[in-house]
């Protein structure tokens, strides 16, 4: 099978799970459209196509699909925050916490500044991918409980300090909350740790699989506590908590078929940093 067909559609499965629990939590709020909910789901099969023809997966493996999952994954989180923190021009005041980029909780507006940090930050992420590479190849045969330490659960911290910079000065600093992202992107790279050598995609399916679970924990087990970027906002759209329930169905049947992926990955071929 041409590799590019997997890789769609783990893409279309990575898509719909990111844009069905977007959906859940902000319909009510500011309503459903076809077109926000295809959204990740372009990205998303954007993303994989272009990481399968840059990544070296085999994804005739269910353990590579399953890694590939989680870089797909993070590949769509990452592009669509960017943009929405840093490239977006909208209305910030329908949200409890602002979306766009600010400083101690309030709306950065000059665009120059926005984009400036934009490109930083662009800067940032290619010189760990780089010094990541560099040490892969300095230390082929590395300790690897110190890469995932490390390495591993760095996408958890870039996206804790994130959330605090974004969050905190709104509603407060969280320990828990805090944390929680590198300890469950650490979690996941141990995960991932079975399916690759890789210390980068380790890192970045691993961050990928955390914003999932993450994301899953805060919707699903709580689903009368509005999103905290809606928090305290009146829900305009009232029928949709009804309606809702049908991508909660999809979602959970996505889940189903990952779980199974990750099931066959551990039995089927595979070679990784932990035996």
């Amino acid at each position: 099978m041409n590799p590019t067909v997997p890789a769609i559609l783990i893409g279309l499965l990575a898509g719909a799970h990111t844009s069905s629990w977007g959906m859940y939590k902000d319909a009510p709020h500011e309503g459903f459209t076809f077109f926000k909910y295809s959204r990740s789901i372009i990205v998303a099969a954007v993303a994989a196509f272009i990481l399968s023809r840059i990544v070296d997966l085999n994804l005739g493996w269910a353990s590579h699909l399953s890694l590939f999952f989680g870089l797909v994954y993070a590949a769509e989180r990452l592009t669509l925050e960017l943009w929405k923190s840093f490239l977006r021009e909208e209305d910030q005041s329908k949200y409890f916490i602002p979306m766009q980029f600010g400083i101690l909780g309030k709306p950065i507006e000059s665009r120059a500044v926005r984009w400036s940090v934009f490109a930083a930050i662009l800067v940032l992420l290619a010189v760990l991918l780089y010094g990541a590479n560099q040490l892969m190849k300095r230390y082929p045969d590395p300790n690897p409980w110190l890469v995932l330490i490390t390495v591993g659960s760095i996408g958890g911290w870039l996206t804790a300090f994130g959330g605090a910079w974004k969050d905190a000065p709104v509603e407060g600093f969280e320990t828990f909350k805090f944390f929680r992202s590198p300890m469950v992107a650490l979690t996941w790279a141990v995960i991932m740790s079975f399916f690759t050598t890789n210390w980068i995609y380790i890192a970045v399916a691993g961050a990928g699989y955390s914003v999932a679970s993450i994301e899953t924990y805060k919707t699903f087990f709580f689903p009368s506590k509005p999103r905290g970027k809606f928090a305290g906002k009146p829900i305009l759209f009232p029928r949709i908590l009804e309606q809702r329930r049908i991508v909660a169905v999809l979602y959970a049947c996505i889940w189903a078929v990952m779980i199974a992926l990750l099931v066959l990955g551990f039995t089927g071929p595979r070679e990784g940093l932990l035996p």
